[in-house]
């Protein structure tokens, strides 16, 4: 069998702005890259100018100290006339299969707990048989394909106005986005950032927002607290990413896991599991 892989179009840019753009984003100087990369800053400042022309190595080791993202770096490469090194694969090709596997295995092992994987631009890519409790109520058209996790959770017909401690979930999110655009510059993430930030407050939730809940006037991380159909939840997450990807879709893909901050969240969600 014939597997295609794609790799992104010629955006028009030149190895040397590649360069320069990526070390300006990192807050480098070009002392600082040439000392990383341990070449001269004169051959550098020859790369960046156009003067010199960056071997395949140098390309892949430049944007190593640069932790430029997989996606990025084939566009770099491109840009400076070699092949693009990092496929791209879906995740039903049976090449993807073992990790596809290996994401499955995590979500499924995490039940009754929520959780759920999301590529680069937050857009839903999988999810344990604990998530469908949490979306009931939301408006059906935040539920069509593609699916985008963050419009579902602040979009005022998703599940805003069940999040009781909304304005610092929100701050939450908004505050991962803006970091995440920050490394990738992402022209769609800057899109979803606009629109997200543009939403209006949900109704009925002044007053709810900064409301003090017994038993969490001390708190190491941002909870999640949700006024479900079973009862008051109250959810911290982590994110987990793959170690070593060198294949673009799975660099650009992370699991989201939340776990009970209190017995009680965990109760409730072993009775709607069934395991109680």
């Amino acid at each position: 069998m014939t597997t295609t892989l794609s790799f992104p179009a010629a955006s028009g840019r030149s190895a040397g702005d590649y360069l320069r753009e990526w070390r300006q984003r990192r807050r480098m100087s070009q002392l600082d890259l040439a000392l990383e990369a341990e070449i001269s800053t004169r051959h550098l400042s020859f790369m960046e100018t156009g003067r010199a022309t960056p071997s395949r190595e140098m390309v892949l080791r430049l944007s190593e100290r640069l932790d430029v993202p997989l996606r990025e770096r084939n566009a770099w490469l491109m840009a400076a006339g070699y092949a693009p090194m990092y496929s791209e694969r879906k995740l039903d090709d049976p090449v993807a299969g073992p990790a596809r596997k290996a994401m499955e295995l995590v979500l499924a092992g995490h039940e009754p707990y929520p959780a759920l994987a999301v590529d680069q631009h937050w857009n839903l890519v999988m999810h344990n048989r604990a998530v469908p409790f949490l979306l009931k109520g939301v408006s059906a058209a935040l539920l069509a394909p593609p699916v985008n996790v963050l419009r579902l959770a602040l979009h005022p017909e998703g599940l805003a106005p069940r999040i009781v401690n909304y304005m610092e979930w929100r701050g939450h999110l908004l505050a991962r986005l803006r970091q995440q655009i920050s490394v990738s510059d992402d022209a769609v993430l800057k899109d979803l950032l606009e629109v997200l930030a543009a939403y209006p407050m949900p109704a009925g939730q002044p007053g709810r927002a900064d409301q003090a809940l017994p038993g969490h006037d001390v708190q190491v991380v941002v909870p999640l607290r949700f006024d479900s159909e079973a009862g008051l939840l109250s959810l911290i997450s982590t994110t987990t990413v793959f170690g070593t990807p060198v294949d673009v879709t799975f660099s650009e893909l992370a699991l989201e896991s939340f776990f009970p901050a209190d017995a009680a969240t965990a109760a409730i969600l072993r009775r709607v599991a069934g395991e109680e």
